[in-house]
């Protein structure tokens, strides 16, 4: 059975043999990690810090995870032509903080700008044999920038939120990377900015469960419209989230059918189905 890895995160770049290349930070070494588009295969080397420390693993799920209803039939058909999906969970909290604030209130595109913006501009950039990458700015470095320092990459509409988030991870980040998803979920709201999507969109980054993604988000919506575009989908956000959990009770069939749902269109957003993302 094929693989399909889901790069729907912004700190994945393409490198220059048109391979997926991103960093990331786990147990005080920063990986990078790089998916073989011709192999279907994800490597991850230590660049920095302790090379014997352990690796953050992929997550691997199933299309057999899948839910079976006969009204989604179109859609499911496409979402099993995909195999396998992998997908490196963030292994870091604050990182999948920063970049669900980023992605508040803009389209995919819009988020992906400010992303690469507010990261190359502030954050710590590492050479690797894929090409130099930067990563998450610190919350000390965020809470040291002045007004015109976001407005100056174009983030100043997240400041207030990307503050108040440095603060509050400076005082329970390590509090909050042991809880459940549905706990992490509750902290995040309390924190000024971060609202129930933001926080959703965060904690499934960092956990990996897509049961609690924000499941009516324009990206689920455009993404299953587009994949089925026989089907008929609710227009309105509220009645498109019932439908989606109504074709998928259980949990494991809800972050099955959302998780390959934003599969597909991340492979879309890369330009690999041959018509470009209008998200």
């Amino acid at each position: 059975m094929s693989t399909t890895i889901i790069t729907e995160h912004p700190g994945w770049h393409t490198t220059a043999d048109g391979d997926r290349a991103r960093l990331v930070e786990h147990g005080g070494t920063v990986w990078l990690a790089l998916w073989n588009n011709a192999n279907a295969h994800l490597a991850l080397w230590p660049i920095e810090g302790d090379g014997a420390a352990e690796q953050p693993f992929p997550a691997y799920t199933s299309p057999i995870e899948l839910p079976a209803p006969r009204e989604a039939g179109p859609l499911l058909a496409e979402l099993v032509s995909l195999g396998t999906v992998a997908r490196l969970n963030n292994p870091s909290l604050w990182d999948a903080i920063t970049t669900a604030i980023l992605r508040q209130v803009v389209s995919a595109k819009q988020a992906l700008r400010k992303h690469r913006a507010f990261y190359g501009a502030y954050g710590r950039t590492v050479a690797t044999a894929a090409g130099d990458f930067p990563l998450v700015p610190t919350p000390e470095t965020v809470l040291g920038l002045s007004d015109n320092g976001f407005a100056a990459v174009g983030t100043k509409f997240n400041r207030k939120a990307l503050r108040s988030a440095a603060e509050a991870y400076l005082d329970r980040g390590e509090h909050w990377a042991t809880l459940d998803p549905e706990s992490l979920i509750k902290e995040l709201v309390g924190v000024r900015g971060i609202g129930p999507w933001t926080a959703s969109a965060a904690a499934a980054d960092f956990t990996g469960d897509f049961s609690i993604y924000p499941h009516g988000d324009l990206a689920v919506r455009t993404w299953a419209r587009r994949a089925a575009p026989g089907l008929e989908f609710p227009a309105k956000e509220p009645e498109f989230e019932a439908t989606w959990r109504r074709w998928a009770p259980a949990r494991p069939q809800l972050h099955a059918l959302t998780l390959f749902t934003l599969t597909w269109g991340s492979n879309d957003l890369n330009g690999r189905r041959g018509h470009p993302s209008d998200l």
